[in-house]
């Protein structure tokens, strides 16, 4: 099955959903895939803390220097300014005014204005701790009133180029050019052949690479994996974020302890209750996430402990209620027996955000013709060694709206149509091997493992060697087993995962340098 479209948009995060709707307005015909079967399932839901936005008395100048500064000046300076300059109106114009996304507010009425690490003032909307939640919520929902089309429960399996699938030889001398998206119906097993003149790569981060992760399960590395296929340009790969607080639990698996709790007052002690971050920066439990990260690291590695704690209760200034101010984390912790009104939360590091990606241009674009790449996926040069908190949701949303405002001048030519028919459907093998889950449980567990010991918050060279040689032992048996299995979700974000996880180490021991979140030991 072959359809053609202006644009296929891979994931529904806020990167994916503000360039549907920008080019559904503009009149470009556009499909919207994502493996979830609840459409708005993304790292975007999950996001509690807030996002910049515009603030009477900010200055672009001062947000781009604390972004600079926040990711080790390591960015890109024209597109860091970019984002300083354009994205704080934006949230009002089109989340706010469009979209009709309302923040929190204090008690005068007035907009909720919260602090995080590493910022110079106050400048994040928030609505509760549920800020990505409301973003995705209602932005989904005003796509689909729009009538964008969307396929939910559809996993890519790769990206189409006309260098590699298309039996017109004459492709051969062209340039690379990215062409559609391989899509596989997680129900019923059928791949549709989606052929579109521009692919905009949405589809979030892959921090389930890691064992400890606040992600959901789906972020998998998906598009890194698909891009790397095309011949895109990776950059930064090495840099992989981990918050520094994700809640230590039992029972209860992938939750974030936001920043903006620290922001409000919280402090971070060890298990005797004695602070210690000022020992690790004069920004003390306001330093960088980076810095933080490895602070507390460090010193359960010293006291032989699993986990630290963070103690809001004692030093909370906000003038709401904290059942009402971090309303989600103050449920999902009761739930496993923690009141954080009276007594501090157990945290540790965990795996939270990718800073690298495919890299673009101020637009979106790849290096490779066709191919667009937006969020979590894409590496714009903002956050350079680090991001700077609450950064990520913006830059999302601005790069969605600049990505669909380039491809808008575009359209389907008859020419590029008469390409598209040289692109064959998707070949099966001629026996497709069924494989026991837990062969795929075991893969993923080692890889996970694999990361998290050797490429995570503090390396080394022999680590990275020892990572790098493991990785390439699993791909091996994971693309093998790919090739023969009978194609399904699971094994395709597994395929997807080995090869993303070889990016981050060979990256990781490329770079000699230790700056923002690559910390050598």
């Amino acid at each position: 099955m072959t359809d053609a479209y202006d644009v296929l948009i891979i994931g529904s995060g806020l990167a994916g959903l503000t360039a549907a709707v920008r080019l559904h307005q503009a009149g470009r015909s556009c499909l919207v895939v994502t493996k979830e079967s609840e459409g708005t399932e993304s790292n975007t839901l999950h996001a509690q803390g807030g996002i910049i936005a515009r603030r009477e008395g900010d200055d672009p100048r001062l947000l781009a220097e604390d972004i600079m500064k926040a990711g080790g000046n390591y960015g890109s300076r024209p597109a860091v300014e970019q984002l300083a300059e354009e994205g704080p109106k934006l949230v009002f114009d089109f989340l706010a005014d469009e979209v009709g996304i309302a923040f929190s507010t204090d008690a005068q009425g007035d907009l909720s204005y919260t602090g995080e690490a590493a910022h110079s003032i106050r400048r994040i909307l928030h609505y509760q701790d549920r800020t990505g939640e409301r973003i995705e919520t209602a932005l989904w929902d005003y796509a689909q009133r729009l009538g964008v089309e969307i396929l939910t429960d559809h996993t890519a399996v790769d990206l189409i180029t006309n260098y590699h699938h298309s039996t017109d030889v004459q492709e051969i001398y062209a340039p690379r050019e990215v062409m559609g998206a391989y899509v596989l119906n997680n129900r019923t097993g059928e791949v549709h052949c989606i052929c579109a003149g521009r692919v905009i790569l949405a589809s979030g981060g892959l921090g389930n690479l890691y064992q400890h992760t606040t992600n959901p399960a789906g972020a998998a590395g998906d598009g890194i994996s698909m891009a790397s296929h095309a011949g895109a340009d990776i950059i930064n790969a090495e840099f992989v974020q981990f918050h520094p607080t994700a809640l230590y639990h039992r029972d209860i698996k992938r939750f974030l302890i936001s920043e903006s709790l620290r922001g409000e007052g919280a402090r971070i002690t060890d298990l005797r209750g004695r602070e210690f971050m000022r020992e690790y920066s004069p920004q003390g439990d306001l330093a960088p996430r980076d810095v933080t990260a490895r602070a507390l690291f460090d010193r359960m590695s010293r006291d032989g402990t699993e986990y630290m704690l963070l103690n809001l209760a004692d030093h909370y200034r906000g003038t709401e209620p904290i059942s009402e101010r971090f309303h989600r984390i103050y449920e999902v912790c009761r739930s496993g027996g923690i009141d954080i009104t009276r007594e501090p939360i157990p945290v540790v590091p965990a795996a939270h955000y990718f800073c690298g990606g495919v890299k673009v241009d101020l637009q979106g674009r790849s290096s490779v013709k066709g191919l667009y790449a937006v969020g979590e996926v894409s590496c714009t040069g903002v956050h350079g060694a680090n991001r700077l908190a609450s950064a990520s949701l913006l830059e999302a949303l601005l790069w969605g709206w600049k990505a669909a405002e380039a491809i808008s001048m575009h359209e389907l030519t008859p020419e590029k149509l008469r390409r598209f028919g040289h692109i064959p459907d998707w070949t099966f093998p001629r026996v497709q091997e069924q494989f026991d889950p837990l062969l795929i449980k075991q893969d993923w567990k080692a890889i996970q493992l694999t990361l998290w010991n050797y490429v995570g918050i503090i390396r080394t060279k022999k680590g990275l060697q020892r990572a790098q040689a493991d990785l390439d032992y699993y791909a091996q048996r994971i693309i093998q087993f790919y090739r023969e299995a009978q194609l399904s979700r699971d094994i395709i974000e597994l395929r997807h995962a080995v090869t993303a996880a070889r990016i981050i180490a060979s990256a990781a021991l490329r770079n000699p340098r230790s700056i923002g979140c690559h910390c050598l030991g």
